[in-house]
């Protein structure tokens, strides 16, 4: 395969004053982009601001001798988001790439949950992404291409003691990106999810002992392929864990039907093994997917005419 270019992109990282983003955004950077670096520099717990973050990434990527802005707006708020996409588009004219990476942590056990940590951490991972990726997709849609990469978590996927309020969050960005999958297709506009497994400093005390063998720079490829016009996938998940690379899916079994009589909560006990049974599962791609896969059952038991 030839090697992956950046050349003339310009590109969008949130939360890449450290960790996993800082990676990205240096990398990217290497391979020609002209980055926006963005991070407000808070606590993990996103209490606070700090513009030297960024500015570190930023003089890293010129030291180098590549292109880059910094931008300290937090994504939390529309305004934010806004501020992001127009540091893009008033210093390099475009936006071709957005990784919505930032985040925050405020662990807690669901009985001990407080709202002010639901709201901190959803404002931050689920509706920061929105408030970003709008204005560019608005921009990508505009220049008739655009890649984005969401950053959900195993946390999410799969779930995780503590952190209902964070896997909640992370769920949804799968939603967002599939949706920005299917909105985006006309336009050139590709989106997948990363489920980063890594040693960062939001991670460190949660990994313990794996986190020596779990460096960011591990999950680095998958998401600069994920952003790069080479990869023609959209509406895919992927994990990327100390070296390991791996899709994530959702499957739909074939199911039980039960034809064209109402079903009984005792009907559904006794066929559970039928509802469960993943041979001849699929991987829906859009609502319409499983509705594809209903019709046929509908048709032969008469509830669909045929015609």
């Amino acid at each position: 395969m030839t090697d992956i270019s950046f050349d003339g992109q310009v590109a969008i990282v949130t939360g890449a004053g450290g960790g996993l983003g800082r990676t990205y955004a240096l990398e990217l950077a290497r391979r020609g982009a002209a980055v926006v670096v963005n991070d407000l520099g808070g606590t993990v717990a996103g209490v606070g601001d700090d513009s030297s973050a960024a500015q570190r990434v930023v003089d890293e990527v010129r030291a180098a001798g590549g292109e880059a802005v910094p931008s300290y707006d937090s994504v939390s708020t529309p305004e934010g988001g806004a501020a992001i996409v127009g540091a893009a588009l008033d210093s390099f004219g475009r936006v071709d790439v957005v990784i919505n990476n930032a985040g925050i942590l405020r662990d807690r056990t669901f009985a001990k949950l407080e709202w002010a940590d639901l709201d901190a951490v959803l404002d931050v991972h689920l509706k920061g992404a929105f408030y970003v990726s709008q204005p560019a997709f608005r921009a990508m849609k505009e220049g008739g291409y655009g890649r984005f990469v969401f950053t959900a978590s195993n946390a999410g996927v799969f779930g995780n003691f503590g952190q209902a309020n964070y896997g909640a969050a992370k769920s949804g960005l799968v939603g967002l990106s599939n949706v920005l999958a299917i909105e985006g297709a006309k336009s050139g506009i590709a989106s997948n999810v990363i489920m980063p497994v890594a040693r960062t400093r939001m991670t460190e005390e949660i990994l313990g002992p794996l986190a020596g063998a779990l460096d960011p720079d591990q999950v680095t490829p998958m998401v600069v392929f994920l952003a790069s016009r080479a990869c023609e996938l959209t509406h895919e998940v992927f994990s990327a864990a100390g070296g390991r690379y791996s899709r994530v899916f959702t499957g739909l079994t074939r199911g039980w039907y039960a034809g064209d009589r109402p079903a009984s909560a005792e009907d559904v006990a006794d066929h559970l093994g039928e509802i469960e049974d993943r041979d001849g599962y699929i991987v829906p791609t859009s609502v319409a997917d499983e509705l594809q896969q209903l019709l046929p059952l509908l048709r032969r038991s008469g509830a669909v005419s045929t015609s």
